[in-house]
């Protein structure tokens, strides 16, 4: 009677951490918000402090962290260390990783030889993703007083990582219908700017030929006024159609090109000859708003360096990891005292508001002829929703 009570107990327990996982990945369906909140509460229903999620790229089958909850230092403050294959990722990409029998306890290869930073940590289970049988990723998760994990743990991790597995691809498969609307929406523009715009400036031309035939036939000043006030309305209307179609479209630079890709075209044309070097740091996937941010961010600090700098080396660095992103914009140029530059000098009351508008922060380090750099620093934690607090 004891060994049945006690099994209802830990089914009920079960159900209990199934059904609030996937209450917490049914809640959005953005795919970086989802895998945040289930990461904490796989940790805090399985008791493990810490795990992290990679994701293979559909493009290409590599890998990158998609996702992680209280990674020790070592690997939390060096991007690098998270970046690339590891054993776990090798034997999951070989399909040896595969099904509850081989969600096992494993020595974490990343940690191999390291003692400072750890928190402890040097092993992890890993549980393997799939769609079917699409590889999707893995989910890690470990703890430093580690325990051996019972049949029903193990179990039970495989059947998150069904939840997970369904959670990503559904989140996926939005994030395309998304793309496709945008699409359209581009589509959407370009109709309405033929149709708003070039009929606008049409009337315009109209009403200019009218006021030059009034002008050839001497006509009074009141038509002339009154044609010359009509032509000034379109063009006041069409101006503001413009400027709301270029604020739609500010993307574009970023149109079938990465954002390293843009940078370094950007440079092409605005350098002056200086050399422009641009790191790329973790690979974790920016939204396509945040990618458009950070381009005009970096394209403001750039026109800043192109026109005051006389800067002979440039470095561009950009760190994405899950918690944030980081933008880096340092040259060798002649500097200056930030304390007493003349206000919106270098432009840096733009960049400041945009960092603020994105919850992030700007610094500036300079000096004379002692070059400067610019720092940008944007979290992407998501706040947690009222319902959750």
């Amino acid at each position: 009677m004891r060994s049945q009570t006690d099994q209802l107990k830990q089914r009920n327990r079960e159900l209990s951490i199934l059904n609030a996982i996937a209450r917490a990945l049914n809640q959005s369906v953005d795919l970086d918000q989802a895998l945040e909140t289930a990461l904490e509460k796989v940790a805090a229903l399985l008791h493990l402090n810490t795990s992290w999620i990679w994701l293979m790229r559909e493009e290409t089958g590599e890998p990158y962290l998609a996702a992680a909850q209280n990674l020790p230092p070592v690997l939390r403050d060096n991007p690098t260390k998270m970046g690339g294959w590891c054993y776990c990722l090798d034997t999951y990409q070989k399909g040896d990783l595969k099904g509850a029998a081989n969600v096992n306890v494993v020595a974490c290869s990343r940690l191999k030889g390291i003692v400072e930073g750890t928190d402890g940590l040097q092993y992890h289970a890993s549980i393997p993703l799939y769609a079917q049988d699409k590889k999707v990723g893995v989910l890690n998760v470990g703890s430093a007083a580690w325990r051996e994990l019972s049949d029903e743990d193990l179990r039970l991790l495989n059947t998150v990582g069904d939840l997970m597995s369904i959670a990503i691809e559904r989140a996926r498969l939005y994030e395309k219908s998304v793309a496709i609307g945008a699409a359209d929406e581009r589509f959407r523009l370009a109709r309405e700017i033929h149709d708003t715009l070039g009929q606008n400036l049409a009337a315009i031309l109209m009403r200019l030929e009218t006021l030059d035939a009034l002008i050839e036939g001497e006509a009074n000043r009141q038509k002339l006024s009154a044609t010359v006030r009509d032509a000034m309305v379109l063009a006041r209307d069409n101006l503001e159609d413009a400027r709301r179609a270029v604020l739609d479209l500010r993307a574009a630079p970023l149109e079938n090109r990465t954002l390293v890709e843009a940078l370094k075209a950007l440079w092409e044309k605005i350098g002056r000859g200086a050399t422009l070097r641009v790191k790329s740091v973790g690979e974790h996937p920016l939204s396509v708003r945040m990618e458009a941010s950070l381009y005009r961010m970096a394209h403001e600090a750039l026109h800043n360096v192109a026109q005051h700098a006389n800067a002979k080396q440039v470095l561009i660095e950009l760190v994405s990891t899950p918690k944030y992103v980081r933008l880096r914009v340092e040259d060798d140029g002649r500097g200056f005292d930030p304390e007493s530059a003349p206000a919106g000098r270098y432009g840096l009351i733009g960049l400041n508001e945009r960092a603020r508008l994105l919850g992030g922060s700007l610094t500036i380090e300079s000096a004379p002829e002692r070059g400067t750099r610019l720092d940008i620093h944007i979290p992407l934690e998501r706040k947690k929703a009222a319902s959750d607090q």
